[in-house]
């Protein structure tokens, strides 16, 4: 059995995404350990609490330095005794502490086929109004293993969404979750706990 847990600071659709593929059993040998968020206000916490999941808060604003939060947001993660970190639109940076302690073992979705839009400053809205600026027709989203950079560690799963005329970032956010976010997280859950994502020369391969 795969123990996750789910790190979120906002709405937590992807939260939602992968308690409805527990329950669907489109992810199977998972169970969510519990849900941290930097945000006592985040909606994430309430879905945690509807499902019956446990939730925590860990913010930096509670802590007298960030190398106190640092310890605090590990220390929370150990407690649950987890395998998997699962960052699902969490937007505190990832200490390197953490990143130490779970070396491939922290995955993130990100809203863009990375490598475009990705690295500082390119989280929510940001990264659809930067694509629709530049003009692109295809977008999607990435879940990837988590290293010390910015959105630079091994890609595990990719998937493209198209972009139509008279979109919004609004609009095209909504159609990535729906037509990428919510359907690439829960698969690449379900493939590392069965097994079927490894990590060879900082690449990852994942098999069918």
């Amino acid at each position: 059995m795969l123990r996750i847990a789910v790190l979120v600071s906002g709405g937590g659709t992807n939260l939602q995404a992968i308690i409805d593929g527990i329950a669907a059993e489109t992810i199977t040998d998972t169970e969510i350990a519990g849900v941290i968020s930097n945000n006592k206000n985040a909606y994430a916490l309430t879905r945690a609490k509807e499902a019956g999941i446990p939730g925590v808060v860990v913010s930096p604003k509670d802590y007298k330095d960030r190398e106190t939060f640092n310890q605090a947001l590990l220390d929370a993660v150990d407690s649950m005794h987890v395998d998997l970190i699962v960052l699902a639109g969490f937007l505190v940076v990832i200490p390197e502490i953490m990143i130490d302690a779970y070396p491939n073992k922290i995955i993130n979705i990100h809203p863009s086929l990375i490598p475009a839009f990705c690295g500082t400053g390119f989280y929510g809205l940001k990264v659809h109004e930067a694509a629709l600026a530049r003009g692109v027709k295809v977008v999607g989203a990435t879940v990837h293993f988590v290293d010390k950079g910015t959105d630079t560690g091994p890609i595990i799963m990719q998937k493209p969404v198209e972009v139509k005329n008279g979109d919004t970032p609004a609009i095209l956010q909504k159609r990535v979750m729906e037509q990428a976010e919510w359907m690439i997280l829960p698969a690449v859950i379900d493939k590392i706990a069965h097994g079927k994502v490894t990590v060879i020369n900082k690449t990852a391969v994942v098999e069918d």
